[in-house]
């Protein structure tokens, strides 16, 4: 064979191991990532394809097995960072043919495991993720209520909610400072600030970097009993121009706003970010739950939020820019809970430079969450629900308590509050019909 043969063969063959390999590897896996909830773990598979993929679990020791059709890989699994407790760690293993891609994860317990596939939304590709839960264990309590063996009374349970986490980093501002980050320290500072105060006590709907469906974190607060529930966000919108913070609340229609509607679209987004997984299949029972569940728990929820809202721009005007400066609307999940008062504080425009760079101040950071815990304490120290310590404080210190009607308040709104028959309240205002105005004192009889 000559010189010119043997090279022409050689090229010929090189070609054709190319091409095979194309074939079978035509995804690659490009990084893997672990995200830990407290009683849970997500695993996410970034890949430049949609996957086609199998699983099974083992025991002896636990594991769960991911076989990934026509893929390749050339990362380093040993240096993915995993503070989860549920995986020990995640290899590769012989595949049951050429061009499947085997990967292992190797499991303290057994587990309950969910995989589904999510498409390209930026910031990222294609994904495979797989959703683990201890299938042994319950969900936690938390003792939200704080009462001793000789006292009736309780803590006011406010949820503290850190927009975004995990898969969903949020809005990202011009010099990339993530949202989910900023949210968090502003979320901590709050918490903090309200477990200082005598007769409030703050819980966290997540604690660490995962994501939680926005149906979820009205459910959590639900489960510890809050009275209200704080939802923190950094706004953006697709110019660098808007700028300033403001509080929302629930609206039983689409926003009529373009910075609503801009927010709202920003919610699925973090939907498409966050994955599906078993909390989308509830989402829409809690819809629904939500809208035949509108009578006066929802009214009176509504109301309150409505309330609480102007509070607390009233404090965030005195630390910084307002975008409104009344409480806007708009249909956000996370705000759908027909039991729980909620609001939800956009705490600046991310996407403005100059709000960016103050969202990042640990200093600012303090501001904003002293101004959101002043609003709630001063709503709280007037409109307390008659079983909390902070009633029974200021019905010792006081012999008549007294209500000023809010905007959007009823009769029997107010006497829902505080627990009280609509005919006492009338009797104790000498009141001859149950129409109120906003702004009048009524005078609340003791339960």
């Amino acid at each position: 064979m000559t010189l010119k043969n043997t090279f022409f063969t050689s090229v010929v063959f090189m070609l054709l191991f190319l091409q095979s390999n194309v074939v079978w590897a035509a995804n690659q896996l490009d990084s893997v990532r672990i995200w830990a909830a407290p009683e849970s773990t997500r695993v996410v598979f970034d890949l430049t394809q949609t996957p086609n993929y199998d699983s099974f679990t083992l025991t002896g020791p636990h594991r769960l097995v991911v076989d990934i059709q026509d893929t390749g890989a050339k990362i380093n699994l040993d240096k993915i960072a995993n503070n989860s407790k549920i995986i020990k760690k995640i290899r590769f293993s012989s595949p049951p043919k050429k061009g499947v891609l085997r990967l292992v994860m190797d499991l303290t317990k057994p587990v309950k495991s969910s995989l589904f596939t999510l498409p390209p939304t930026a910031p990222y590709g294609n994904r495979l993720v797989v959703d683990l839960e201890d299938s042994n264990g319950e969900s936690p309590t938390v003792n939200a209520v704080s009462r001793s063996a000789n006292q009736s009374s309780r803590d006011i349970v406010v949820a503290i909610d850190a927009g975004h986490g995990g898969e969903d980093p949020g809005s990202i501002g011009p010099s990339g400072t993530y949202e989910k980050r900023v949210v968090m320290e502003i979320a901590t500072r709050l918490a903090s600030k309200i477990n200082q105060t005598a007769g409030m006590r703050a819980v966290m709907t997540r604690r660490g970097d995962y994501y939680i469906h926005p149906n979820k974190r009205s459910e959590l607060a639900r489960n510890i009993k809050a009275d209200l529930l704080i939802s923190i966000h950094a706004d953006a919108f697709t110019s660098p121009k808007p700028q300033g913070a403001s509080v929302w609340v629930l609206s039983m229609r689409r926003a009529n706003t373009e910075i609503g509607r801009w927010l709202e679209q920003k919610e699925k987004h973090s939907e498409l970010l966050g994955g599906a997984g078993e909390i989308i299949q509830n989402s829409d029972s809690e819809q629904y739950l939500a809208m035949t569940l509108l009578d006066m728990s929802m009214n009176s929820s509504m109301a309150i939020s409505n309330s609480i809202a102007g509070d607390v721009l009233k404090d965030l005007n005195g630390v910084t820019k307002l975008h409104k400066h009344k409480p806007e609307a708009a249909s956000l999940a996370v705000l759908k809970s027909p039991d729980i008062p909620s609001i939800l504080v956009e705490t600046g425009f991310i996407s403005n430079p100059q709000e960016e760079r103050l969202l990042r101040s640990p200093a600012h950071q303090e501001k904003i969450a002293r101004a959101i815990h002043s609003g709630v304490q001063r709503y709280f120290a007037s409109n307390a629900p008659s079983d909390t310590l902070i009633a029974k404080a200021r019905s010792s210190s006081s012999q008549a308590q007294k209500h000023k009607v809010q905007r959007g308040e009823s009769l029997s709104v107010i006497a829902q509050r505080y627990r009280v028959s609509i005919s006492r309240l009338k009797q104790a205002n000498n009141l001859k019909s149950d129409v109120v105005r906003v702004g009048q004192h009524l005078v609340i009889p003791r339960a």
